[in-house]
C-alpha cells in the first residue's frame, strides 16, 4: 500500500460522503494504491452506518468501530496502529484539511522528508478567543517543554512508515499526539494552507475541552510547573523572614506593634492559595501517574469492516 489516510470521525454523518468523493478525486489519479482508514469514535448519529455502508462501494475503505468515545488521540492512535502504508496521512472528515494538498504533501515525501507538516497560513476560519487562545498555548508550551511544537500545525501532516513505526514504540496512555508527533524528531519539511469551513456539523471541541487540552499538552512534555513552585515557596520564605527581621527590628526600636488583623488575614489567604495551587498542580502529575500504572489498553475496537476480517 502506498498511502494510507487516517481518519477519526465523531458524529460525521453529514460530512463522510463529500469527503469520500473528495479524496477519491485527488487520489484516483495518482495511479497509487490507498486505503482510508476512518475510525468511528463511539459517534452518536449515523455515523458508523453511513461507514458502514460506504465499505461495500469503496474498496479502499477501512472502518475501525470503538466501543465507545475514546477521544481523538485515542482513535487517531488506532487509525495509525492499522495503517500499511509507505506513508500516512492523518487528517479530519470534516474536510477542514483539504484534500487538495495531498499530492502536494506526496511530493514532498518523494524528496526524502519523512514528515511533511501542515501549518495554517491564518485562521481566519476561528473566532478570535480561540486564535488568541492557541497563540497563547503554543508560546506557553514551547516556554516550559523540552521539545517545542510548531505553531499553528495540527494532526494534518504525512508520516513515513519509519515514523509511524516509532510512534507505535511510545506506550503512554494519556496521549497529546501533537507532542508526540514532535517528540519523535525525523527529517521533516512545512507546507503551508488554508484551512476551508467546516463542510457540515459543529466542532465538538468546546472551550472546557479545549483548555484541558492545552493543559494535558503542557504536563505531557513538561515537568517545569512542578519545579516552579520550589521556586514559588523560596521566594514566599525569603519574604517571610525579611518581614519577620523587619517586626523584630521595628519592635526593638520601637515598642511592641500591633498593627492588627487584616494584614494576618490577607498572608493567610495568600499562603493557602500558593499551597493549593501547588497541590492542584501535583495532582494534575499524580493523575497523569495513576492513569499509566493502570496500564489500560488506549482504545478498545468493537468491530472492523473492510479489508479486516469483520468482528
Amino acid at each position: 500500500m502506498d498511502i494510507s489516510l487516517v481518519v477519526p470521525a465523531y458524529n460525521e454523518s453529514e460530512n463522510i460522503s463529500q469527503f469520500l468523493n473528495a479524496v477519491k478525486v485527488v487520489l484516483q489519479p495518482t495511479g497509487l494504491s490507498y486505503e482510508i482508514i476512518m475510525v468511528n469514535d463511539g459517534s452518536r448519529d449515523d455515523t458508523l452506518a453511513i461507514l458502514v455502508e460506504a465499505v461495500s462501494e469503496n474498496a479502499h475503505l477501512r472502518v475501525i468501530d470503538l466501543t465507545r468515545n475514546f477521544g481523538k488521540e485515542a482513535a487517531l492512535t488506532a487509525g495509525l496502529d492499522a495503517a500499511t502504508g509507505n506513508a500516512v496521512i492523518p487528517m479530519d472528515a470534516d474536510l477542514q484539511h483539504p484534500p487538495e494538498l495531498i499530492p502536494q504533501l506526496i511530493h514532498h515525501w518523494r524528496e526524502g522528508y519523512d514528515v511533511v507538516l501542515c501549518r495554517r497560513a491564518s485562521r481566519n476560519t476561528d473566532h478570535w478567543l480561540q486564535r488568541w487562545f492557541s497563540n497563547f498555548f503554543y508560546k506557553v508550551h514551547n516556554a516550559v517543554s523540552d521539545h517545542a511544537i510548531p505553531p499553528d500545525v495540527g494532526d494534518f501532516r504525512l508520516l513515513d512508515k519509519k515514523v509511524v513505526a516509532a510512534l507505535r514504540l511510545l506506550p503512554e496512555r494519556r496521549r497529546f499526539m501533537k507532542g508526540i508527533f514532535s517528540w519523535v524528531g525525523f527529517r521533516s519539511t512545512v507546507v503551508e494552507f488554508e484551512a476551508n469551513e467546516r463542510y457540515a456539523g459543529k466542532s465538538s471541541f468546546s472551550g472546557w475541552k479545549l483548555w484541558n487540552f492545552a493543559l494535558e499538552g503542557i504536563t505531557s512534555f513538561s515537568t517545569l510547573p512542578l519545579r516552579i513552585w520550589t521556586y514559588v515557596g523560596g521566594l514566599v520564605s525569603i519574604f517571610a523572614i525579611g518581614y519577620a527581621i523587619k517586626v523584630v527590628i521595628s519592635t526593638l526600636v520601637s515598642g511592641t506593634d500591633l498593627p492588627g488583623y487584616p494584614s494576618l488575614f490577607c498572608a493567610i489567604l495568600f499562603l493557602g492559595g500558593v499551597q493549593l495551587i501547588g497541590i492542584g498542580v501535583l495532582g494534575e502529575y499524580i493523575g497523569r501517574i495513576y492513569s499509566e500504572v493502570k496500564q489500560r489498553p488506549i482504545y478498545l475496537v468493537r468491530s472492523r469492516f473492510g479489508f479486516f476480517a469483520d468482528e
